[in-house]
């Protein structure tokens, strides 16, 4: 179909043009005049807008319940055992109180019925390339925020594929629907801040358009953690400054924001505003890689923490090997029983890639903190992502640490061919403690 800028409503299930179609008649959900759908998307900027966030339905828990039908219908929770939490659930669990973030324990006193399964981040990150690609189809210009969601800037590609934007998204959504075999919501704006806003007002299989001459009504009444950078602190404490809806801010100007909040300020003001100069950065890559476990009963001792530490490290260096990328500062998290959260850093002389390395690193990092404080969650991660052509040069500090990346070169070797069980290691090759090298620490 060729482009046409009056177009204003179109059906999303067969792409068909519904003028006269944009107001429900007799009380009834107007339906599509060619094939009956109720799934209409009308707006009045429909065709001026190019700017989009699209972001897949409850991600881990549709591709598990798209590889096994038999969950189908069921609670679905995708998380970390008893003591762990929800990374994320079904729109089934969604409905009986289970939300993303909350203690495994809460969830499943809210669903008892809930079916729990551990994530499988390796084949979500496939699925997730898989959908990426499929939007590189429609434009160079897209800016991944994470697994499952992504900005899109569709802006001149109406000859391209023959077709408005909107549509073309529309055709995306059903392309990843029957190829992927998981559903999408998609956010239609001028604007990355009001695109992302309209990705979540109608999930699952959503498609919002909010427009520009909307945008300062639609965000008036709504509350101020709508806007990005408005966590749950800073809410409570524009809260105690009696502001709670975007809409107050709306009244406010803009030396007084930022004399109050400084840079955030100048955030609220021009966001309540619906103002976002931001543009879309393709492939705006990661800016760290780690790995981290919960564990089933509160640990302490080094006997119990270092062999996990050792594993995350293992997983850590297998993800930048397969991101061909390295890093050079290396981060530890801890979260004490009370869940207070503790990060240690230590950045190397040299980006590194390797397992020992990350693992001795944090190791350092680790015997600082065991002070007897028991500890529910071990993390370890890498910052400062960079190309791996000056990884790991040849260490004259340690002469030893040559011969252990070669022995872990030919372990990944064998991991490659028979698995990644094929092989275990001790918790360190040679079983030595870290190098007592403080600098740059924070």
């Amino acid at each position: 179909m060729s482009v046409d800028g009056r177009i204003s409503t179109f059906c999303r299930d067969c792409m068909t043009a519904n003028p006269g179609a944009s107001a429900p008649s007799a009380g009834r959900r107007p339906r599509c005049v060619r094939c009956g759908s109720p799934r209409l998307v009308s707006h009045p900027e429909l065709a001026a807008l190019s700017l989009a966030h699209v972001d897949c339905d409850a991600f881990y828990a549709t591709v598990e319940k798209r590889d096994n039908p038999e969950l189908i219908d069921k609670p679905l929770i995708i998380g970390g055992g008893k003591r762990g939490v929800v990374a994320t659930c079904c729109y089934i669990a969604r409905i009986n109180g289970v939300r993303s973030a909350m203690p495994m324990y809460k969830a499943l006193e809210a669903c008892p019925d809930a079916i729990v399964l551990k994530p499988d981040m390796e084949k979500y990150a496939r699925v997730g390339r898989q959908v990426r690609a499929l939007m590189e189809d429609l434009t160079p210009l897209v800016q991944p925020i994470s697994i499952d969601e992504a900005f899109l800037d569709l802006a001149g590609t109406e000859r391209l594929h023959g077709d408005v934007p909107a549509r073309t998204l529309a055709r995306f959504a059903a392309r990843v629907e029957s190829e992927v075999g998981i559903t999408l919501s998609v956010g239609l704006s001028y604007c990355k801040f009001l695109a992302k806003v309209a990705s979540d007002l109608e999930k699952p299989r959503g498609f919002s358009i909010i427009g520009r001459a909307e945008a300062v009504d639609f965000l008036a009444d709504r509350p101020v953690s709508t806007i990005w950078g408005v966590g749950k602190a800073f809410e409570a404490q524009l809260q105690r400054d009696g502001v709670r809806t975007i809409g107050q801010l709306q009244t406010m100007e803009l030396e007084a924001l930022m004399r109050r909040y400084g840079v955030m300020g100048k955030r609220l003001y021009h966001f309540s505003r619906g103002e976002d100069e931001r543009s879309v950065t393709p492939r705006e890559g990661a800016k760290s890689i780690s790995s981290e476990t919960t564990f089933n009963t509160d640990l302490s001792r080094a006997a119990d923490l270092v062999p996990q530490l050792r594993q995350l490290s293992e997983k850590v260096s297998a993800r930048l090997k397969q991101s061909d990328l390295a890093g050079q500062t290396v981060v530890l998290k801890l979260k004490t029983t009370d869940f207070k959260l503790r990060s240690r850093s230590y950045k190397l002389d040299a980006p590194t890639r390797l397992a020992d390395r990350i693992f001795r690193t944090g190791l350092f990092l680790l015997e600082r903190e065991l002070d007897g404080t028991r500890f529910r969650l071990l993390g370890i991660g890498v910052s400062d992502l960079t190309d791996p052509q000056q990884a790991d040069p040849v260490d004259l500090v340690d002469p030893l640490a040559g011969r252990r990346a070669i022995a872990e070169t030919a372990i990944d070797r064998v991991r490659a061919r028979f698995g990644r069980t094929a092989l275990e290691t001790g918790y360190t090759f040679g079983h030595g403690k870290a190098r007592d090298t403080p600098q740059d620490e924070t």
